[in-house]
């Protein structure tokens, strides 16, 4: 699983530094096809056609919060929030990971938007350690993120990863601590807040997938898939 998290790691962090205003949201998923067919063998993007998804990546841009399709008619433009899901099936085992990124500059709104949900990231991590319990890592996300004026996603959440890339048990972005199951050495889970500038609540486009928010909001996505063990806590989607 760390391979497979170092190979999302390394597509991601090319999209990162690749995306740019005036390409469309298939130009980013062409991109990330191109680095990693380019650079790996026998790699398979873990979303193409996973429950009938039509693409490798999801691309969301600004009020998308995920699972946005790539299109060659949706373009990027400067100050836009674009947040990429990627995930790859590596000898039978997956990572998943997802970043947003702000084309130039962003407004003031939407940088601190972004700072925040990896923040938030970081501290549903640093409580997903043996011993704790599992709304210990939603609690934090919530904690986090609302102290800071914006609201966690309630219908889409982490998850369970490992042969699958959607695995048990489903790892919410909010909750009460000392709650949910007891974590233990060698579990392997997604840990992904999407935190909306208003509300919570969504909505699905005609397309099926494309969740936005449902007051027009931005919204921003980061995860990563870590693992639980005795010797600490590990995030298999860390660059190396």
């Amino acid at each position: 699983m760390r391979h497979s998290g170092l190979i999302v790691a390394s597509v991601l962090e090319h999209l990162r530094e690749n995306i740019k205003a005036g390409i469309s949201t298939l130009d980013v998923e062409e991109m990330a096809l191109q680095y990693l067919n380019g650079h790996y063998d026998d790699i398979k993007p873990a979303f193409l056609g996973y429950m009938g998804f039509p693409a490798s990546i999801c691309v969301s841009i600004n009020d998308e919060i995920v699972h946005g399709i790539p299109s060659k008619t949706r373009f990027i433009k400067k100050g836009d929030i674009v947040s990429v899901d990627f995930g790859v099936v590596y000898n039978g085992y997956c990572g998943d990971a997802a970043i947003s990124v702000i084309v130039g500059k962003g407004s003031p709104e939407a940088e601190k938007l972004v700072r925040v949900t990896e923040e938030a990231l970081h501290e549903g991590i640093r409580m997903a350690t043996v011993g704790n319990r599992l709304y210990d890592v939603s609690h934090a996300i919530q904690s986090h993120v609302e102290s800071n004026g914006f609201s966690v996603v309630r219908d889409f959440v982490g998850h369970g990863i490992g042969r699958s890339v959607h695995e048990s048990p489903q790892v919410p972005n909010y909750g009460s601590p000392g709650s949910g199951i007891l974590l233990k050495d060698g579990l392997t889970i997604a840990i992904e807040p999407m935190v909306n500038c208003g509300n919570h609540k969504i909505k699905i486009l005609k397309d099926g997938w494309t969740a936005v928010t449902s007051d027009g909001s931005l919204s921003a996505h980061f995860e990563h898939t870590i693992a639980v063990t005795n010797k600490g806590t590990f995030i298999l989607t860390e660059p190396r």
